[in-house]
């Protein structure tokens, strides 16, 4: 198999692609400001509401092939991880909205030249489900970030409504086609987090190559769970108390993987919404993410992962740039929306320095 290497000018960015980001920024700030208002307390733009807050090790294998052992993965260990499991939306809902969800990874004790204006030995991860991004562009972007900001002041009931339209024609085209990732995007199925997989969506640098990252679920424990399913009438945290009865007593692990660029015609660079084909290539693992058994949700924790920390795609090794116009974006998006958030709460920023920084 060949693969495509990295180059600076494989991304083409729009000559008013500033003006778009931009626009974002102002819809998302404004988003926030009418969430806080009602909730009398800033959260996240998006995954406001998390489900599971873990601590683990990531471990990467001894006999990786070249084109897989690049920057962070170029050598065999281990590393200190935090990962945090989430609801999408920007508001703290119930789980009868159950929409698309998040997993954020924190790498601890990195080296490596990092992106301009990361300066902390950290390599973040921030993965969703699905594996494209509905918007594809940050036009996209814009365009549907308007939708939601206009929902964002609704009902929840109407919210509700609308998350279960999504999912019942997702169910509809599932059995005639495939699937929409914008239904999916609305209305994710009720299926347990920690059985869910997670997707980088948008491109990043690998090294010499390009690449999207993944994390699969890896246990037999986490395999039981495909059949279960949520009723939401019953508990409306529901999510997130199961997956904090999972981690009373399992092991969750993860497989993170890496689908390779092959081919510039059908593995678009900067339009996030097409999936890249697996005939062009396809997920292989570079690592393992085990997260041990643990109180995944005590007071102490959930304040520091949900007030305190932050995770960003512009916490990166250079070797791992983000890359495509929803990747640029977001480099910029998140630094100015965790600064409202953090500023409105008053609380101090902190990209935490140590994973013994994180309380049990």
């Amino acid at each position: 198999m060949t693969y495509l290497h990295y180059s600076p000018d494989i991304e083409q960015p729009d000559e008013d692609e500033q003006a778009t980001i931009d626009g974002i920024i102002q819809g998302m700030t404004q988003q926030s400001e009418m969430v806080e208002k009602r909730e009398h307390h800033a959260v996240r733009a998006s995954h406001a509401k998390s489900t599971a807050c873990a601590i683990g090790t990531l471990t990467i294998p001894d006999d990786l092939p070249p084109e897989l052992a690049q920057g962070l993965f170029a050598r065999s260990g281990s590393y200190d991880v935090a990962v945090r499991f989430a609801q999408g939306p920007g508001e703290t809902l119930g789980d009868r909205v159950s929409t698309h969800r998040g997993m954020s990874i924190k790498v601890f004790g990195v080296e490596g030249e990092k992106l301009p204006g990361h300066d902390a030995d950290k390599q973040d991860f921030v993965l969703a489900t699905g594996p494209t991004f509905p918007s594809g562009t940050a036009k996209g972007f814009l365009r549907d970030g308007t939708v939601i900001g206009k929902a964002t002041g609704l009902p929840e009931t109407a919210k509700s409504s609308v998350s279960s339209l999504a999912r019942n024609l997702n169910k509809v085209l599932g059995t005639v086609a495939s699937p929409s990732a914008l239904a999916d995007f609305f209305g994710h199925p009720f299926s347990h987090p920690l059985g869910d997989s997670y997707f980088s969506q948008a491109p990043l640098r690998w090294g010499d190559y390009v690449a999207k990252v993944a994390a699969f679920p890896a246990s037999t424990y986490q395999d039981g769970l495909r059949n279960w399913q949520l009723d939401p009438h019953q508990d409306e945290d529901g999510f997130r108390h199961a997956a904090v009865a999972f981690f009373d007593e399992h092991d969750v692990v993860f497989e993170l993987r890496v689908q390779l660029w092959a081919n510039a015609k059908t593995q678009p660079i900067e339009d996030a919404s097409v999936e890249w084909p697996a005939q062009d290539s396809q997920y292989r693992t570079v690592a393992t993410i085990r997260l041990p058994r643990q109180q995944a949700y005590s007071p102490e924790r959930v304040r520091y992962f949900d007030e305190v920390m932050t995770f960003r795609p512009a916490h990166s090794l250079a070797a791992h740039r983000p890359l495509g116009s929803v990747m640029r974006a977001r480099l910029q998006v998140y630094q100015v929306l965790s600064t409202f958030r953090h500023r409105e709460n008053g609380v101090v920023e902190a990209n935490t320095a140590r994973i013994e920084d994180i309380p049990a």
